[in-house]
């Protein structure tokens, strides 16, 4: 059985892995946001979480992924080559879990002051 992804047209899409000297995957310098696999190790998670998972969810995600698949991307943001996780902390954990060590991801590029105010960037994207 295949499955069908679409995405809007201006989305590119591009698959990465890391490479064996450990360097970080690229996200082109131009246009919208892509989508790219990126190995779970690349992501950098919030360091205060607020919440912790449901554990029901992530079971659940857990479930569903193993069979079909991740259907949503999570949302993260490349600033300097750095790759910083802002959204999917359920969908990370089951990827996690899983063993998976990939994970796809639509990816904007920002910088530094965009790290300083993410409330203000995630504002924009809804």
């Amino acid at each position: 059985m295949a499955y069908l992804l679409q995405f809007p047209n201006n989305f590119r899409t591009f698959s990465v892995s890391a490479s064996s000297n450990g360097a970080s995957p690229s996200v082109p310098q131009t246009g919208g946001p892509v989508i790219l696999e990126l190995p779970l190790d690349k992501i950098r998670r919030p360091l205060m979480r607020t919440r912790s998972n449901d554990q029901e969810k992530v079971k659940d995600l857990m479930d569903s992924i193993a069979q079909i698949g991740l259907q949503v991307p999570i949302d993260v943001l490349e600033v300097d080559g750095v790759y910083y996780g802002f959204s999917g902390c359920h969908r990370y954990e089951a990827h996690q879990r899983l063993g998976l060590p990939t994970i796809r991801c639509k990816i904007r590029r920002g910088t530094k002051e965009t790290l300083r105010f993410p409330f203000i960037f995630w504002h924009h994207l809804r």
